[in-house]
Parts: C-alpha cells; structure tokens; sequence
C-alpha cells in the first residue's frame, strides 16, 4: 500500500513520460468506480476497490488523510483505520447485525437481534441500555396464582 507521502501526483507522470492530458484526471476501474481523481491544482485522491468493489484504501493530497476497511466474508466492514490513529473493530451475527463494535477510543456497545432482524438489546459502554439480554430470562406476560387469586407479572 503506498502511502500519500510517497506517491507523486499522476499528472508528473504524465509529463515525464510525455502523455497528453486535461484535468481532471479520472481514473475508473472496470466497474465504473472512480479510483484516481486529479484536480488542476495537482491535488489529488484515490480509492483501492477489493474484487467486489468495496474500498479497501483512500488517500489524499490535500491534508494527507487515509483510511483503510476490511470486511468479512459477508461483505461486512470489520474494522476501519485511518491517518488519524482512530479505528473500529465490528462483529456480525449469521444474519448480518453488527453485534459488536469498539474504537480506539476505549468506547463499545454490543447488540442482540430477534430473528426478524430487529434490535432486542443495546448496551453501550457509556453506560446505556436498551432491551433485556438473551442471557436474562424475564417472566412479563407470565400468570402466577398465589392463594387463588391470578397476577399478571409485569416489567420493573
């Protein structure tokens, strides 16, 4: 992976090798995607695509700025990275929820999903909580008879 401190401009390229151009220079892969951008004033981006045209790296003249994904086999993001030092590791079940996600902020928050994809539980480590673990068993709806008389038990 070359980094944007060693990668010159391709309009420099062009010159030495005596190629004709305009600006901007547009680069596309097979897909279609855009994978090189030049502007006249020689800043430039680019974009990595693995075979399935999800990036795997983007760089930046004009600040320096990178950031790199890597993904599952789902085509999920497992974990991004970038020039700032700032990265994020997620986890997935079967059906494609994000279950899991930490940074490099020290910051997590896991997920719990019913079979219909939708969010049964939220914790995150800043100390919010939605939705009851699989883990812990509830009795609301339940119906208890205690001396002949029915109570419906209902959620604290």
């Amino acid at each position: 992976m070359q980094t944007n401190s060693t990668m010159k401009p391709l309009s420099e390229t062009y010159n030495e090798l005596g190629i004709a151009f305009t600006f901007p220079i547009k680069i596309k892969d097979a897909n279609g995607n855009v994978t090189y951008n030049e502007a006249s004033d020689g800043y430039w981006y680019k974009y990595d695509r693995d075979a399935n045209g999800r990036k795997t790296y983007f760089a930046n003249s004009s600040n320096g700025f990178w950031q790199r994904w890597e993904y599952d086999d789902n085509g999920n993001i497992t974990y991004l990275e970038n020039s700032d030092g700032y990265w994020y590791r997620y986890e997935y079940d079967a059906n494609g929820n994000e279950t899991y996600c930490e940074d490099s902020n020290d910051y997590w928050y896991r997920s719990e999903y019913d079979a219909n994809g939708n969010e049964t539980y939220f914790e995150a480590s800043n100390g919010v909580k939605r939705g009851t673990p699989k883990s812990v068993k509830t009795c609301e709806g339940k119906v208890i008879e205690v001396d002949g008389i029915k109570y419906e038990l209902k959620a604290l």
